[in-house]
């Protein structure tokens, strides 16, 4: 090959490498399709964060252990869920909870519960085999046991977010109640007061509120999208609340009225909960009282007498 073909082939090749570099740099300048339709989002939950930078992917241990143990993971999941059944029962709940996941990855979670609780049960059966080799069988009772209870404990812990979720978004709705009729008393409309709210709050009744937002920003009536709110939700005054704002928008009837109405309504039914739990609470109160106060005032009472009994007894 002579000279001159190697400083062709030499020549084509940086031609090419520079017709890449030219490409590759048009491409970098270019704006990327999300940062050009995240503007026109920002209503959306974690549009914001978005826009500033890249979101974060947040791996929690169930999502890397379904990564390497994946199919048997699986596999656990469809026994559980033919097992336990009541699929739309988890559902339910993991939409009151709040939590974006799907019911095959709860069931994961479940197999992950109940393996760890299996292993810590095994570990001790181990233990206890070596100092007592008749508790073999005891101890894979004890295992069997604690793989199942650890399955029902995830699903007792899923039940107890949803409870602390609505616990949270009845401590909010007043005030976000009030909040709505205040900029709907100043003149702003509905979606217009729902906007202002959102950005300037926080917490777990502002979650769903921006959802409702972003569904009616994507074009979904308003009626729609708190009906679809009041039949998500599992707590009757959240529901009784988007219905009375379906009904308001759709007939034009005072929004700012109902709206104080319902605040009003929850801190009533705020006060006869804490009445109630304290009228519940009043034997567990008269405790110390009968087994603490009680006794040291007999005590302080009756062992003077008793003293001066045994200085004056012959």
């Amino acid at each position: 090959m002579t000279m001159a073909t190697w400083g062709a082939v030499l020549g084509g090749c940086l031609g090419l490498g520079v017709m890449l570099i030219v490409a590759r740099l048009s491409t970098i300048r270019r704006p990327q399709l999300s940062v050009r339709v995240l503007p026109y989002l920002r209503d959306l939950p974690e549009a914001a964060q978005a826009l500033g930078a890249a979101p974060r992917t947040q791996l929690s241990p169930t999502t890397a252990a379904a990564g390497v143990f994946g199919p048997m993971l699986v596999s656990a999941g469809h026994l559980v869920e033919r097992t336990l059944g009541g699929s739309a029962s988890v559902r339910r709940r993991l939409e009151r909870a709040g939590l974006q996941r799907s019911v095959q990855d709860f069931r994961i979670e479940q197999v992950v519960w109940g393996l760890v609780a299996f292993v810590i049960a095994a570990a001790i059966g181990v233990v206890r085999t070596l100092a007592e080799p008749s508790a073999a069988i005891s101890s894979l009772v004890v295992c069997a046991l604690a793989l199942v209870l650890g399955v029902m404990a995830r699903d007792s812990h899923l039940s107890g977010q949803v409870k602390r979720r609505e616990r949270a978004i009845l401590m909010e709705f007043p005030t976000v109640a009030e909040l709505l009729a205040l900029a709907v008393a100043a003149g702003e409309s509905p979606v217009s007061a729902l906007d202002r709210v959102v950005r300037r709050s926080g917490g777990e009744l502002s979650r769903d509120l921006a959802k409702v937002l972003a569904a009616v920003r994507t074009g979904e009536p308003v009626g729609v999208a708190f009906d679809r709110l009041a039949a998500t939700t599992g707590i009757p005054l959240v529901a009784r609340f988007a219905d009375g704002i379906a009904v308001a928008v759709e007939r034009g009837t005072p929004l700012a009225d109902v709206l104080h109405a319902q605040a009003a309504d929850v801190r009533e039914a705020g006060r006869r909960e804490l009445i109630e739990a304290a009228s519940r609470k009043e034997i567990f109160m008269m405790v110390p009282v009968v087994f603490l106060v009680l006794p040291v005032t007999v005590l302080f009472a009756l062992w003077p007498g008793v003293l001066g009994l045994s200085f004056t007894t012959p």
